[in-house]
Order: structure tokens, then C-alpha cells, then sequence
């Protein structure tokens, strides 16, 4: 680890990545883009899960397929799925104390909306360690992993990749970072869609604990 110590940019997913993907918060997400999908095209709950992941898969995320075929509200969608219940999520005071010590800019880059990753890091007390939030929105709705977001993340926050590090439990999403000489760290989770290609070249580390692997960075500086 000893080439992270130099590290002066920390980008950060939100979901599954920021808390633990245990908590099931995007489980609720889920739920309620089927039911989006179904109130919209009128059609069935099995119909709309159906449409919604062969969209995921080809479109990245949900949200893309529906703007491409269906011309939907995205402020309207991304109201929708987000307002979940986050009640069980609780403060998480070793990750806050560690995100404190890194020196450097820290920015959150999720596929999700500001509002929901304001929500979250409420929740777990973090929502005041950040320089900025990068969402879907300032993507212009072009998802991770499309390169476009990564680069003009890049341009808007003025980062050095070669002292930039990432942190995301999407295997794919890294491969992106990798490619523009970022460091690469996944948060390993049992999900098949966000498992695939973890043990690819473009991803340089991998941790089960967000907290105990920016500790460690934490005592190397």
C-alpha cells in the first residue's frame, strides 16, 4: 500500500460502497424502479422487473434505458426510487474518522441523485467531509461506466489522476479509473451483477471494510 501515500483526490460510490450493501438500502431503490416502470408502461411488477434489468444491462442503469425509450421525467424517476425508508442506517463513527484524516479532495461519484446521497451520508454522519458530490445529473445522465462522467469528473474537480484513488463495490465501474491512472479499490460484496470481472488487471485493490482499508492508508501517511 505503500504507493497510496501520495493519494491527494478520494472518489467515493455512494451505494453499497459508503455503507454496507448488508443494509439493503438499494434492495427499497429496486423495489420501487419496478414500480416505477410498471405505473408508467402500465404494465405488470414480473413485466417491469424485466424491462428494468435488461436495461441495466445494456444501458448501465435504469434510469438511461428509460430516458432512451420512453422519454421519461429523470428529476421525476429519480424522485420516485430514492425516497426509501433509511431509517435503519446508523452513524458510522470509525468511517467518519477516518474520512476526516485523508488529506486531499473528497467527492462522492454515484449514479444516484444529490439528494439521495445527502440523505445517506446524513444518516451516517459523514454529509459534512465532503468537497463535493458529482450525480447523475452532472453526468448529464450518461452512467458509469461510460467514460464520459469519469473525464468530466475529472475537468470539474481539477484531479490529478495519478493521485487520485476510487472506491466502488460495481467491479466495472473501476475499469474507467484504472484507464485514466487512477487507483482502483473494490468493496467486495456477493452480488453476481457487481462481482463481475473483480478479478480483473483494473483493479488494484480489494477490501471488505471501507473503514479499516482508509485506516490503514491513514497510518502509512
Amino acid at each position: 500500500m505503500k504507493d497510496l501515500k501520495d493519494i491527494k483526490f478520494w472518489l467515493f460510490d455512494l451505494d453499497n460502497t459508503l455503507y454496507d450493501g448488508a443494509t439493503k438500502v438499494f434492495d427499497q431503490v429496486d423495489k420501487k424502479m419496478s414500480k416505477f416502470i410498471s405505473e408508467k408502461l402500465n404494465v405488470n411488477i414480473e413485466e417491469a422487473r424485466k424491462i428494468q434489468k435488461n436495461y441495466f444491462q445494456e444501458y448501465n442503469t435504469t434510469l438511461n434505458g428509460m430516458i432512451k425509450h420512453h422519454k421519461i421525467d429523470p428529476d421525476e424517476f429519480l424522485e420516485f426510487v430514492h425516497d426509501v425508508d433509511l431509517s435503519f442506517l446508523s452513524k458510522d463513527k470509525d468511517l467518519e474518522e477516518e474520512i476526516k484524516k485523508l488529506d486531499g479532495k473528497k467527492i462522492i461519484f454515484t449514479n444516484g441523485s444529490r439528494a439521495h446521497a445527502i440523505n445517506v451520508t446524513k444518516r451516517i454522519g459523514i454529509d459534512k467531509l465532503f468537497d463535493g458530490i458529482f450525480d447523475i445529473r452532472d453526468c448529464e445522465f450518461i452512467p458509469k461506466p461510460s467514460k464520459e462522467p469519469y473525464k468530466k469528473l475529472v475537468e470539474s474537480y481539477k484531479i490529478e489522476p495519478q493521485y487520485c484513488i476510487f472506491f466502488e463495490d460495481i467491479a466495472r465501474n473501476l475499469k474507467p479509473a484504472y484507464e485514466l491512472g487512477m487507483k482502483t479499490v473494490w468493496i467486495k460484496n456477493d452480488e453476481p451483477w457487481a462481482a463481475k470481472y473483480s478479478d480483473s488487471d483494473f483493479i488494484n485493490y480489494k477490501t471488505d471494510s471501507l473503514a479499516k482499508f482508509l485506516k490503514e492508508i491513514n497510518e502509512l501517511r
